[in-house]
């Protein structure tokens, strides 16, 4: 008789609830700053802004699905992240690494080198902590690894918050002080385990992405809270 399934992927995700509220509070200062585009991620202690500013790239509202390769078929705890320009395509394909995941071949820590390689790599922008936290702990890892849970997703639509077009709308010069664009995207998560396995999830996701002109788009953070 096959085991009973974990943890739903929903617990999986938003585990520690004893930090929710410093997190809504990051959330709510995250949200206000997007209004003014400029600021979009509050946890960002920046004292100056970056290198003169350049004009701001033209990302695609195409629904066309640029994701990656899966891991599965790459070798690799994660799938590289794409090379591109368009916020929109590499929130997608980031948020499939997301919410992809394959406990029976792969360790916790192997998991999160994958997810780094999706980072920005200017340290005052990057918002590491905000992704480990969509990973299971080691110990939960451990108890998934036994249970041979994995799970794999199929990213729909993405688009840019109607809060963050409003404001780029009304400073469209903001925008390259950081580079950093809101995308919120949605779509289905399926979890397997040992015997059994789950029917697909919708879900949905509000990323900061930075694509710098001449440079290929990085993760910046995710959201605490899901902007429409």
């Amino acid at each position: 008789m096959p085991k009973k399934r974990l943890l739903s992927s929903s617990e999986q995700i938003h585990r520690g609830r004893s930090s929710v509220g410093r997190r809504a509070a990051i959330g709510g200062v995250v949200l206000a700053v997007l209004l003014a585009v400029a600021g979009l991620i509050a946890y960002l202690t920046r004292t100056e802004t970056d290198a003169p500013a350049k004009s701001a790239p033209e990302p695609s509202s195409s629904s066309a699905d640029s994701s990656p390769p899966s891991a599965s078929k790459t070798g690799s705890a994660v799938a590289a992240p794409p090379k591109t320009s368009d916020p929109i395509a590499f929130a997608k394909a980031a948020t499939k690494a997301l919410w992809s995941y394959d406990t029976r071949s792969f360790s916790q820590a192997a998991h999160l080198v994958g997810l780094k390689r999706w980072m920005a790599g200017e340290d005052k922008i990057a918002d590491w902590k905000s992704v480990t936290e969509q990973v299971p702990s080691p110990v939960l890892w451990s108890r998934m690894h036994d249970n041979h849970q994995h799970a794999e997703a199929t990213v729909g639509e993405g688009h840019f918050p109607q809060a963050f077009k409003t404001a780029l709308a009304q400073d469209p010069g903001a925008i390259t002080e950081s580079y950093v664009y809101a995308v919120t995207v949605s779509g289905k998560q399926s979890i397997g385990w040992k015997g059994s396995g789950a029917g697909a999830e919708s879900r949905s996701t509000t990323l900061a992405v930075q694509c710098r002109s001449h440079h290929d788009c990085a993760l910046v953070g995710v959201l605490p809270n899901v902007s429409p």
